[in-house]
């Protein structure tokens, strides 16, 4: 039987403890005010601050984008906004086409190939057009996977008949194939099964609304400043903001990005156009050492699987690494004018006289 003296230290524990969180939560709150009152704006405007994000990038990819089922998304046929052109086809335009009688060169890739951050003529593929006086189709997408970058490759060469296929990658694109989604936006991705590989996920369905892909943290603490202050700070948005779905474990998406080639393989041999598989490199490469010396391994074990399913590769990191400031030749997050200028002129050397 409990006595009133047995009693008494569970509720003075109980006591201590309430005030304890009575006090973390008073002090957190002085300093969210505190935060938000060095930049008074914020003092008086109470969003979510990863909702907002997500409902910003929806906007913006849906006003450039359209679903695709077996893409995920894709470029929008017609689209106009400053410096950034997508023609009837839903390509980027690289440039008044030259005349002649060559078949055109394909590229396909990420950002990096889709040129973000620079005009329509500043991209490599618009620069490589201009040094090999063929025409170069612009097939990149933004924040595309190496999976989808394949798909891509073997949805338009079959329409455009190329002389020659340019496939472009950084290495992150080799991690986004063990996602189902990525920034909000669901993809297809491949599982491994035996020797091959099985495609998922197709139709892809279409974005899901902002609202509905809040976890209960972002649903909370997404309303706070000072901890979306705390996480711009430690450079840990991109995971906060983003909405991904992982469906393999880390290290798997090497093996699928590997078997992915033999797939760039057979479409060499079916449409005789040889492909030329590219590494490109995002600025942190040259920030950080053991994040790049991770990178380049990734780069070095895809560019190998390609070589052993008979493709061409060419890996820029020398060249790029060979300029004064390598960090110049970037503008943000993607290369700019210079940068791609560069890019473009190691695909001319590495195509030759290659494709019809």
């Amino acid at each position: 039987m409990n006595t009133p003296d047995a009693q008494r230290p569970r509720s003075e524990l109980l006591r201590r403890t309430v005030l304890v969180l009575v006090s973390v939560v008073i002090g957190l709150g002085l300093i969210e005010i505190g935060v938000r009152a060095s930049t008074w704006t914020w003092l008086f405007a109470w969003p979510n601050y990863v909702l907002d994000a997500r409902k910003v990038l929806a906007e913006t990819d849906n006003g450039r984008s359209v679903h695709d089922p077996r893409l995920g998304y894709r470029p929008r046929p017609g689209y106009a906004a400053t410096g950034v052109t997508i023609d009837g086809d839903g390509l980027r335009t690289t440039g008044v086409a030259p005349a002649g009688g060559k078949a055109p060169i394909l590229a396909v890739g990420d950002s990096f190939t889709f040129g973000e951050e620079v005009a329509d003529g500043e991209s490599w593929p618009a620069d490589l057009q201009r040094l090999t006086g063929r025409r170069v189709l612009n097939g990149g997408v933004s924040g595309y996977g190496f999976d989808q970058i394949v798909l891509r490759a073997e949805a338009l060469a079959p329409l455009y008949r190329p002389g020659a296929i340019v496939v472009a990658f950084i290495a992150d694109d080799i991690r986004r194939t063990e996602m189902r989604r990525l920034w909000s936006a669901d993809k297809p991705y491949f599982d491994p099964e035996g020797d091959g590989l099985t495609l998922r996920n197709v139709p892809v369905p279409p974005r899901a609304p902002p609202e509905t892909t809040l976890t209960f943290w972002q649903h909370t603490i997404g309303y706070s400043y000072a901890f979306d202050f705390l996480m711009r700070r430690l450079g840990l948005l991109h995971d906060w903001f983003g909405d991904h779905v992982r469906v393999h474990k880390e290290g798997t998406g090497e093996r699928i990005a590997c078997r992915l080639t033999a797939r760039l393989a057979e479409l060499q041999k079916q449409g005789d156009a040889p492909v030329l598989l590219v590494a490109t490199y995002d600025p942190v490469v040259w920030d950080d050492p053991k994040f790049a010396a991770e990178q380049r391994r990734l780069t070095a074990g895809l560019l190998d699987c390609a070589r052993r399913n008979g493709l061409a590769t060419l890996d820029t990191y020398e060249a790029l690494a060979a300029t004064p400031r390598p960090r110049d030749l970037y503008v943000l997050w993607h290369m700019n004018a210079a940068g791609n200028a560069l890019i473009a002129r190691l695909v001319a050397g590495a195509l030759g006289d290659k494709g019809n």
